[in-house]
Parts: C-alpha cells; structure tokens; sequence
C-alpha cells in the first residue's frame, strides 16, 4: 500500500499533537515539516522521522495533504495555497478570522471539479463525552435550553493570543470550539444578542451570549479570558424534560433523568488525552475521508458557520442589539 504523504506547516504545540498521532498511523508518512522557528520544526521533524522545510511551499510540493496549524490569521493564504496546488488540507480552528475570508476558503475546498478532501479542525465534535451528549439528546432526551462556558484562565501562553493582530480576536481562539459545539449539538442558530467587556486585555475579553435556535432551543454562553484555570473551564448543562446531562471538560458526563436528584456519571478520564479531547479520532476521520474518497466529518462549511457566529457576537457587542445569523 502507498502510504499518504502528509506534511505539517507549524510546530507548535498542536501541529505536535498531530505529528504524534499521525506518525502511529501506518497508513502515512510524515514527510516534511516548517516553522518560522528553525529549531522547533527540526526537533519535531527528528521526533517523527520528517525533514525539515525551509518553507511553506516546500511542505505543500512533497506532501499529498497538509496540515495548517499555524496561528489563526496565517490559515487562510496557507490553505488556499495547498487547495491550489491540488493537496488535501487539514486545517485546525478558526477556518479564518473574517467572514469573507472564511467565504474563500469554503468556495475553494466545495469547487465542482476539486478532487481535495478539505477537514476543519473542531476537535470537540470527535470528543467522547460530547458525541455521548449527542447520542442523548439525539435519541432518548429532547433538550428545551442550555447553558454552555468556556473560560480561559489567561492569555499569556503562548504570548501571541493576547494580540488580537495574530488572533483575530479572543472568541476566534478557545471559544469558537463551543459556537461549533453548539451548532453540532442543537443546530442552526436564528439570532443572538451579546454583552461585553474589557478588563485584562487590549480587546473585549468577557462575553455574555444568549441563543435562538431555528428549532426554538435557546441557550446562554458565558466565556471570559481572565477567569483562572478553575476547573471544569468547559462545561454544557443541557436541560429536557425532568432531566439534565453536564459536560465536565472532556472528563466525564453527569446524567440526571429523574425528580429526585440522582445521577450517574460517564468517565472518560482513563483514556488517553489525544483520545478524549478528540484529536486522535478527528486525525482518523481525516485519513479515512482522502482514502475512502467519503466527505469529511467536520466540513468547509462547519468551518464558515462557526466564523458566522463569532462575527455575529463581535457585531451584537458593538450595536448593543441583537443580531440575525446567516445560514450559508
């Protein structure tokens, strides 16, 4: 069998991630591996049997697919620039930090005559507790609201997701896992109205949301980016009929389906961290998609919608009114 040449434009902390479940993966090869820090991309390329590429259009010539895990601004001319030349591209969140950005890319990776397997990187969706969640609600639970955060305890590390220049913005960092979430949970998103204010940071760091679902569910989301690392940062509390199911980051689920308080709880904290945050499963979803010629599990246009709600939060807090989502 032909192994997949795959290539990785970024070795930071996550392009690491992938680089490790990806090198485990018989069914590839990790082949060429760029950084604008020389030696990051060397220790990962020594880790995992790559070389090393001196540029970003080097990674794209020698690979078959390529994975962008740069910082957020850098994703979109990368990807179209893979797309372009043909490859699949795996690229981690946001899909861009501006709607017509974010346009581009699903235009690109959905033309009639491309051949490329485009993925967008929202882990959360491959997560166990939250496909769990979703199974629930799907099948035996129908869910009126819900309440869902995410908090950050800072943004100091890495130094760059404290400037909204390399960012675009703080929601575009941790938070829009949870606007995909969301989506993926409850679906389409009518309209939303959202608070904010700036404490810590040289942009809006706190954020009140409240959601119309299409389907009439409303949900609140909180996040704030100077909140500490208390645990559960993440958490979604989702309310039926006589029942409610929490989140616990990727930890566990708590189940409540009766009058009286009780509950049980799903653990996931024995499985491997790649495993319950999901990276290990989106990584297969990806490969299986290029080899199995199957749409991906996380789409161009999952990517987009997710940018759509961000903007629309951003656009709300400065009008101070509610905002309409478009459905592209």
């Amino acid at each position: 069998m032909t192994k997949l040449r795959l290539g990785i434009i970024g070795a930071g902390y996550i392009g690491g991630v992938h680089a490790g479940i990806l090198a485990r993966d018989e069914r590839v090869q990790l082949t060429a591996i760029h950084d604008v820090d020389h030696e990051r991309a060397t220790k990962l390329a020594r880790m995992h049997d790559a070389t090393v590429a001196t540029t970003p259009t080097e990674v794209i010539e020698r690979c078959d697919a390529a994975y962008i895990t740069t910082p957020n601004t850098q994703h979109v001319a990368l990807t179209l620039a893979a797309l372009d030349a043909g490859k699949h591209v795996f690229c981690e969140k946001p899909l861009a930090t501006n709607i017509a950005d974010a346009q581009s890319v699903h235009q690109r990776a959905n033309r009639p005559t491309g051949q490329s397997v485009f993925q967008v990187g929202h882990n959360r969706r491959f997560a166990p507790v939250y496909a769990t969640l979703k199974q629930l609600i799907s099948e035996t639970h129908t869910p009126h609201s819900a309440h869902v955060k995410m908090n950050r305890g800072e943004l100091l590390n890495p130094v760059w997701t404290s400037d909204p220049a390399i960012t675009g913005g703080f929601l575009y960092e941790t938070p829009i896992h949870m606007f995909d979430m969301m989506r993926f949970l409850f679906g389409e998103v009518e309209s939303l109205h959202a608070l904010g204010s700036r404490h810590e940071y040289k942009e809006v760091d706190d954020f009140s949301v409240l959601l119309k679902f299409t389907s009439g569910f409303h949900a609140t989301l909180a996040t704030a980016a100077d909140a500490s690392w208390l645990f559960p940062f993440e958490r979604v509390e989702v309310f039926c009929h006589h029942a409610t199911f929490a989140t616990r980051e990727m930890e566990s689920l708590v189940i409540s389906t009766n009058l009286q308080g009780h509950f049980t709880e799903q653990s996931m904290q024995q499985l491997p961290r790649e495993e319950k945050w999901g990276y290990l499963q989106e990584d297969r979803a990806f490969i299986d998609a290029i080899n199995d010629r199957t749409p991906p599990l996380a789409t161009a246009r999952d990517g987009l919608m997710s940018v759509e709600l961000v903007h629309a939060v951003y656009e709300s807090v400065e009008s101070g009114k509610a905002v309409a989502v478009r459905v592209w």
